[in-house]
């Protein structure tokens, strides 16, 4: 059963990002809190901050002094101030803080070089092609469900050098840490006390180590830290990091641009005409439809912008809310597809900005590509039945198309 929580009465002063108007459409939100109270507060889930300014998000994602990355997901459940245990955190190395943090993310750089990002291309571009196959013959379809979400999915399923066919796994585990936020502390405590998550991965990192193959779960085991093979918690913890974060997010990216696209033929027709564009256009689809809110803890106290947080409340970084700052970019509202200049923060900012960035880029890319070539005239369907994911993750989950043209 999941906390009651009542209908927001004043953005301001007790926003909750699972509200129902905040999942449907948060943008005015935002603009409205800009202009009125650019760092807000709520006493839900027991205090959490809301900064909404490019400037003060990303002066907030600098500051490793005040601000910790113990937990990043806000919740019913609110870690103590050894839980999890340091350095590593619960999923390395985004739960890391300084300076443990560098030694993790470093030994991670070179299964996400570009080079290497670059070997999975194939596997993506065949697995968008079968997904396409699948719905072939048919003039409706949801592009989410039938699509988007299957693509990070399986590719990071791949990556891991697990069976293809136990994704649902996967999908089931992220829905639990991401968007149902609002169970109580004691429902999201018991799943993760079942064990099925830890369970699973030490099973597969049994079988690698009996027998090494060449992908990613292979890589943590192989790998050192100061001449010492990783702690077990930490392989594990990062398999799971990789499943948080490389999935839910690119499904979120690739399911809002075809959203987009479904919407405005301008665009759509643009693309289909100047399939140069595309690289631009991945750009401004991340700036404009960022998925991913993060978290911190205050680690003391301390005065930001007039505020008095406290040691141990939340604090949201909306990187969506800092890409559509008008302060920063021009026309922040529109999708401009080929906007020169363009520094988003959709992979974040500071430290912790995103490992997988060009994994995420990759698959977004491919898949704009591979369904443009397949479907370059379509439009949205039904709109009154897409839904949008509640929590720090923000993507439609259901993207009713038409296809226009279809015999």
């Amino acid at each position: 059963m999941a906390v009651d929580h009542p209908p927001v009465s004043d953005w301001a002063t007790d926003f909750d990002h699972t509200d129902a108007q905040w999942v449907e459409n948060p943008f005015p939100i935002w603009d409205e809190l800009r202009a009125r109270c650019p760092v807000a507060h709520s006493d839900r889930y027991g205090g959490t901050w809301l900064p909404v300014r490019h400037d003060d998000v990303a002066a907030i994602a600098y500051d490793t002094e005040h601000f910790t990355s113990r937990s990043v997901v806000v919740s019913e459940v609110r870690p103590g101030p050894d839980d999890p245990p340091a350095p590593i955190g619960l999923a390395p190395p985004i739960t890391s803080d300084p300076p443990f943090h560098a030694m993790a993310r470093r030994l991670l750089l070179p299964a996400f070089s570009a080079k290497r990002i670059a070997t999975y291309e194939p596997f993506t571009r065949e697995l968008c092609a079968e997904l396409l196959d699948a719905v072939a013959g048919k003039t409706e379809f949801d592009a989410a469900g039938d699509y988007a979400q299957h693509i990070p999915l399986r590719v990071i399923v791949r990556m891991l050098g697990f069976p293809q066919e136990d994704a649902e796994m996967f999908r089931r585990f992220i829905r639990m840490v991401l968007e149902d936020v609002d169970a109580t502390a004691e429902e999201r405590l018991a799943v993760q006390e079942e064990g099925e998550v830890d369970a699973y991965m030490d099973a597969r990192i049994a079988e690698h180590l009996a027998e090494p193959q060449d992908d990613l779960t292979s890589f943590l085991l192989d790998a050192e830290l100061d001449g010492n093979k990783l702690d077990p918690d930490h392989v594990r913890g990062t398999m799971v990091l990789l499943m948080i974060a490389g999935i839910d997010t690119t499904w979120s990216a690739i399911g809002a641009s075809l959203w987009h696209l479904g919407q405005h033929p301008e665009d759509r027709q643009r693309l289909a005409r100047e399939p140069a564009l595309i690289e631009t256009a991945v750009e401004e689809f991340l700036r404009a439809y960022a998925p991913v809110t993060m978290a911190r803890l205050v680690g003391r106290d301390f005065e930001f912008q007039g505020c008095p947080m406290k040691e141990g409340d939340w604090l949201l970084l909306p990187f969506p809310a800092a890409n559509r700052d008008p302060e920063v970019f021009p026309d922040a509202d529109k999708v401009v597809l080929d906007r020169a200049e363009n520094r988003h923060a959709a992979f974040g900012l500071g430290i912790h900005r995103c490992l997988g960035s060009h994994l995420a880029r990759m698959e977004l890319r491919v898949a704009l590509e591979e369904w443009m070539k397949r479907y370059p005239d379509f439009e949205l369907a039904h709109s009154e039945e897409v839904t949008w994911s509640a929590g720090q993750v923000r993507g439609p989950r259901s993207v009713p198309v038409r296809i226009l043209g279809a015999d």
